[in-house]
């Protein structure tokens, strides 16, 4: 192999191409054409999600991993794992739709909630002096004159305003805009031209944005896109990983991230009939570990114990300084973290769900890789995040997949008979988690697996597969690639983990608070999947505990709800950091009953 030769990859159906050295991966040709692949090992071989076909060309010999991952008839037909594949000549491919992160259903929905607009930045519009020579001002003394005349103090100009300035007064003519934060102008708008804000939602998988008027709070426009450092590895840890084996991993993973938000502001603004200019500021969100990569800061010590975040206060960073590309002067306003595993993510699901204002007795909990959960009673909070794995993205399950269209979303077992719906009503291509919850939850009700999660080979459906028994949710007929789609024991052992972990979180925060489930008043489920799963399914596999179910409220995206509540109210942000500050947070992995209450978990 030469290492220095360059081949061609072709990217088919996505219809993009990348040149790659001999001694690089198709996962790097994918990344690199900015194709994003399901990698939650972030390449190192042992997820098997990166699978891809190879229509053309040459590539080195299947690796000892590959061979483990496919069949002989699947590296007959051309199939390899992307990672593990180098080529020898140009490549054509070819990407299943199930080995796809993007073209997934993304959650930017979620409750609205009403508050007073008391935005930080201000718009103040202007009639300028214009200069003569009997009247030489500086453009900056003019604005700061009128300014001050309107009943202002004088204002800051930053750098980036300064830049522009003298250009933009002449071209309106001698009126303006200003939009202020405090007393520094960050924008220059023609008079009378709306102020914008945007607000984020980074999640480990999915990004939410949302635009936003700043003196009215009205979403003018929302959209989402999947988080692209999953080609870097799909949960916190693998990404933590990336940034320790590779030099310049940080930077690369940071630069990703607000490529992609820099091309969602792009389509919001076209959405709104707006530009970047105005969008004079921004309210961020993520778990600890998106936080400090958006924002540039290490990540490592995130990684081993006592698993340390670099910041926990509020910060407001320039948005320029981080390569957003908003007003020039705007900054980005990100909310405190409560741990190493509890972000500001949850910080703005409780603010928007009014947990950390209540003296109500409340669950509330975010489901996702990292499940956060919080408990109130009389005021007081208590928090703590659950390792509930990926097997509700579908990771980690043997046809597992993301919320994308063919994937199974809903599972009924009706008289022996196994009743399916998929996203977009097409034909399935694999099972995603609301689906495998589904699924379990229903085998286990029909009595086709027992408490232990072990497979009835009696029962109808379940049959014996490479040696192992498993269960048939859609036989090679009705599936989009003609093969089944199966549960499997390990599938089973995968949700059992995952509940548990969630139900342990659950039980020991709410030994700690001194409540009893009769005592809780609602318990709230947020996030992506928690808007789509069936609570039944939830409640009959221990996930949740056995509540009336108008207690239960699913609320979607609380997160991008609380980041638009930060983002037009000074008093919400105030509350935001007061609320973090009063949480008392509970390491679980040390806690006395982790682990008695965890196994009890395990069983449904």
């Amino acid at each position: 192999m030469n290492p220095s030769k360059i081949y061609r990859i072709d990217l088919e159906p996505i219809g993009r191409r990348a040149e790659i050295a001999a001694d690089e991966t198709l996962l790097d040709a994918a990344r690199a054409a900015g194709v994003e692949l399901v990698t939650l090992c972030g390449g190192e071989g042992w997820c098997y999600g990166c699978v891809v076909q190879v229509l053309t060309g040459n590539l080195n010999p299947p690796t000892a991993a590959e061979r483990e991952a496919l069949s002989d008839q699947e590296l007959a037909a051309g199939f390899r794992l992307a990672c593990q594949a180098r080529p020898l000549s140009d490549i054509k491919l070819n990407i299943p739709p199930e080995s796809l992160a993007a073209q997934q259903r993304l959650q930017v929905e979620g409750q609205e909630t009403t508050v007073r607009p008391d935005p930080l930045v201000v718009p103040v519009d202007l009639n300028i002096a214009e200069p003569t020579l009997d009247d030489p001002r500086s453009d900056t003394t003019r604005v700061a004159h009128a300014l001050i005349a309107a009943g202002h103090a004088p204002p800051v100009f930053p750098h980036a305003i300064l830049t522009g300035l003298a250009g933009r007064l002449r071209t309106q003519h001698w009126t303006a805009r200003l939009g202020l934060r405090g007393g520094e102008v960050v924008a220059v708008l023609p008079a009378a031209t709306p102020l914008l804000g945007l607000a984020v939602d980074i999640g480990t998988t999915k990004l939410a944005a949302y635009l936003v008027e700043l003196e009215t709070g009205r979403t003018v426009a929302k959209t989402g896109a999947m988080n692209p450092q999953i080609a870097y590895g799909e949960d916190v840890v693998s990404r933590i990983s990336y940034t320790l084996e590779h030099t310049d991993g940080r930077t690369t993973l940071q630069a990703r991230l607000v490529d992609t938000l820099n091309h969602l502001v792009a389509a919001l603004c076209e959405e709104a009939g707006a530009s970047r200019g105005q969008v004079c500021e921004a309210v961020v969100v993520g778990n600890t570990v998106m936080h400090h990569l958006f924002a540039g800061l290490p990540v490592a010590q995130l990684g081993r114990a006592p698993y340390v975040p670099a910041v926990s206060e509020p910060l407001d960073l320039r948005a320029r300084d981080v390569g957003l590309e908003l007003a020039p002067g705007a900054y980005v306003h990100l909310p405190p973290n409560i741990a190493g595993y509890v972000g500001a993510d949850h910080v703005a699901m409780a603010l928007a769900t009014e947990v950390l204002e209540t003296d109500r007795t409340l669950v509330a909990l975010d489901i996702g890789t990292n499940t956060e959960v919080s408990v109130t009673r009389g005021g007081r909070i208590w928090s703590c995040s659950c390792a509930s794995g990926p097997a509700f993205e579908g990771a980690h399950i043997r046809d597992g997949m993301r919320a994308a269209p063919g994937a199974i979303e809903r599972v009924q077992i009706i008289d022996g008979r196994v009743h399916l719906k998929t996203i977009g009503n097409q034909p399935p291509v694999g099972i995603c988690g609301s689906g495998i919850l589904d699924a379990v939850s229903e085998m286990l009700r029909s009595g086709i697996i027992d408490r232990r999660g072990a497979l009835q080979a009696e029962m109808p459906g379940v049959s014996m597969g490479d040696g192992l028994l498993l269960f048939t949710l859609a036989t090679p007929a009705v599936t989009a690639h003609e093969r089944p789609i199966v549960v499997t024991r390990k599938d089973i052992n995968e949700i059992q983990l995952a509940k548990a972990a969630i139900r342990t979180g659950v039980e020991i925060l709410l030994a700690e608070a001194g409540v009893s489930h009769d005592e809780i008043e609602a318990f709230i489920v947020a996030g992506a999947f928690g808007a789509y799963i069936d609570v039944v399914s939830a409640i009959r596999t221990g996930m949740f505990p056995n509540l009336p179910m108008e207690r239960f409220q699913q609320v979607g995206n609380a997160a991008g709800a609380g980041a638009r509540q930060m983002l037009v109210s000074a008093e919400r942000r105030a509350a935001a950091a007061a609320g973090a500050r009063r949480v008392q947070y509970v390491e679980l992995t040390v806690h006395p009953q982790f682990t008695q209450r965890y196994m009890k978990a395990l069983y449904f």
